[in-house]
């Protein structure tokens, strides 16, 4: 009777042994967990918009993995007070240099130049804007309009293909509504090579900007078009003065003619040359 009480407790013994054992592991994995290194990183306390100017209330600190870093983040809050933010960014976001427009950038349209690009901003007036239909991040041909040396008259050529709108007068964005714009001032992404030519002409004649497709790529080579050209186009004569060979209407004309004559009872038939 001892030997199978004796049995019982052991079996008892063991049994909470075990039970307290696991207990006791879980509780230290969950101590071990709760105290594993972490990173903590700046981030977004709010939804951010871009080219919103980052405040000291507009971010918190968020725990990270220490396993898992993240590159370009930021671990102080006073870095990043007063940059500006390139691409919007959701609640709890880290924020990285991807994030952020260069440091010294400003505002405004600067956030939009990348890096080895210019900005230039062109009149143009509002007819030759395609009535007003030419929209942040259009692209369009730029001509330039000036007299030309000699006696042919003013010339016009294309001074620029295919160059990106950053801003239509004070607008960076396109209107929500669709509504066409109506200013006359165009701010482009040029290279720096383009400004230059930009300026140049820009102190020669006027502008005039050509809406084109944003699918097309293709840049045209193409001579400068003068009014004595086109004067000579609508004269039908080359451009060097010459008459233009012209398509000639012939009609046909027979060779022989015949001539009936009647007097009295006797007729008579004669025939003469038509010419040709």
């Amino acid at each position: 009777m001892n030997a199978k009480r004796l049995s019982t407790a052991f079996v008892i013994a063991l049994a909470v042994s075990a039970l307290c054992t696991w207990l006791l592991g879980r509780k230290m994995g969950t101590h071990a967990a709760e105290h594993a290194p972490e990173l903590k990183y700046v981030a977004s306390a709010k939804p951010l918009q871009a080219g919103e100017v980052l405040k000291a209330e507009d971010l918190e600190l968020v725990s990270w993995p220490v396993t898992n870093p993240l590159t370009g983040a930021y671990v102080k809050v006073e870095d990043l007070v007063g940059r500006s933010v390139l691409f919007p960014a959701s609640k709890d976001q880290p924020i990285t240099d991807q994030f952020l427009a260069s440091v010294g950038s400003g505002l405004g349209l600067t956030t939009k130049i990348p890096d080895g690009m210019r900005a230039i901003a062109l009149r143009s007036d509002e007819v030759m804007g395609v009535a007003g239909f030419i929209y942040p991040g259009s692209h369009l041909d730029v001509l330039v309009t000036y007299p030309s040396p000699g006696t042919e008259g003013p010339m016009t050529f294309t001074v620029l293909q295919n160059v990106e709108v950053l801003a239509i007068g004070q607008k960076a964005q396109p209107d929500p509504d669709g509504k066409p714009s109506t200013t006359t001032v165009v701010t482009l992404l040029l290279t720096p090579q383009d400004a230059e030519r930009a300026v140049l002409a820009s102190s020669q004649g006027s502008f005039h900007f050509v809406l084109r497709s944003g699918s097309d790529k293709t840049e045209v080579k193409d001579a400068p078009i003068t009014m004595a050209k086109m004067s000579a186009e609508w004269r039908g004569t080359s451009s060097a003065g010459e008459p233009r060979a012209l398509p000639v209407r012939t009609t046909s004309v027979p060779r022989n003619i015949s001539v009936q004559t009647i007097a009295g009872d006797k007729q008579s038939v004669d025939t003469f040359s038509g010419g040709r």
